[in-house]
């Protein structure tokens, strides 16, 4: 799979996040660099539907020992990551 831009990853997750944990509700705005965890945005079940979502989406595997909140705890982490491992 061809390395996705970044900018559009971000909006992917965002996307994602708001309708999957939100339900589409958009008052509950939050930043790129806001901690998923520290806004009760995703819980720890919510990281096993997150990577399975970046699975899918942008065809990784997200290794055990990956599943940290350098990763996985906000949309820059996460874009970052998955830009890593596409690399």
């Amino acid at each position: 799979m061809a390395a996705t831009d970044i900018d559009t990853v971000r909006q992917q997750i965002r996307e994602f996040v708001f309708e999957t944990f939100l339900f589409g509700d958009e008052s509950e705005a939050f930043a790129n660099d806001d901690s998923f965890m520290e806004k009760g945005i995703i819980d720890s079940t919510g990281v096993l539907e997150l990577t399975a979502f970046l699975e899918e989406r942008y065809g990784i595997t997200v290794d055990d020992e990956e599943m940290v909140p350098a990763n996985l705890d906000s949309v820059d982490n996460l874009a970052a990551y998955i830009g890593r491992k596409q690399q």
